[in-house]
């Protein structure tokens, strides 16, 4: 297995011997509006794509999409991936899908098999209160495949009750937690602050987690060197990577 962060929240990642691209948001810099009613109102992506689109769909064997905020599904991935590749994601998004053209959408509904990988769909909170429902439907998927070690892609989530029941099950050797504290000028965050990665570090000890979604959307508050400096106080910097966008993650 091998990970590189892009951009926010899409990765690349080679594993069993297939290259899946999860969560592409692929168009140019200050494309996209601002995000409504939150702070810093600057249009996203705040950066560049480390690489030029095109260079970075190719050889890819299928997507990943953990949801359709345009965030993590943009006009621009849509237009330039392949028709025929496979769209892996939710059943609430797979006429979306169907709508712009894709012809290969299996949905994963409890799971799914794709390619000797099992995809196991986890549960989420997307924020809290009437935030949290307006947010919804999002995803996480749990990936396993004999020879790989298990890879846990959390999604827009806090931490909560549903994070920590797929820890429990599934016991990961690999989380990607989508940190940046992401936020409205109303309510809590919606994704996870450097409390929630300190929470499930010290829930799941014996995992590595590798945290994104930061610095590339107005709303995302939460900074690498932030929560780098949060966790040395914690003492679990150790426990976590923070890639740049475009780095290849070392595991350990």
């Amino acid at each position: 297995m091998r990970l590189r962060l892009i951009r926010h929240a899409t990765l690349v990642i080679e594993y069993n011997g297939r290259k899946l691209l999860v969560d592409p948001m692929l168009g140019d810099a200050g494309a996209q509006r601002p995000i409504d009613n939150s702070p810093n109102p600057r249009n996203n992506p705040l950066v560049a794509l480390p690489m030029p689109a095109t260079e970075l769909i190719k050889g890819i064997d299928a997507v990943l999409v953990t949801h359709t905020h345009r965030d993590h599904w943009d006009a621009p991935a849509a237009q330039l991936l392949t028709k025929y590749l496979p769209i892996l994601g939710q059943p609430e998004d797979e006429q979306r899908f169907r709508s712009e053209g894709f012809t290969n959408v299996p949905p994963v509904g409890k799971s799914a098999k794709w390619n000797g990988i099992e995809i196991t769909r986890t549960g989420w909170q997307h924020g809290t209160g009437e935030i949290g429902k307006k947010m919804a439907p999002v995803s996480g998927f749990v990936l396993g495949s004999k020879g790989e070690p298990t890879l846990y892609i959390a999604g827009d989530t806090i931490w909560c009750d549903e994070v920590q029941t797929a820890l429990d099950s599934f016991h990961p050797e690999v989380i990607v937690v989508n940190a940046g504290a992401a936020q409205f000028l109303e309510g809590d965050p919606i994704t996870m602050t450097a409390d929630n990665v300190i929470t499930t570090c010290q829930h799941a000890p014996n995992s590595h987690l590798i945290a994104v979604h930061m610095e590339a959307i107005n709303h995302c508050l939460l900074t690498r060197a932030d929560l780098a400096f949060q966790l040395e106080a914690a003492r679990m910097i150790q426990q976590v990577a923070i890639p740049e966008d475009g780095e290849w993650v070392s595991l350990r």
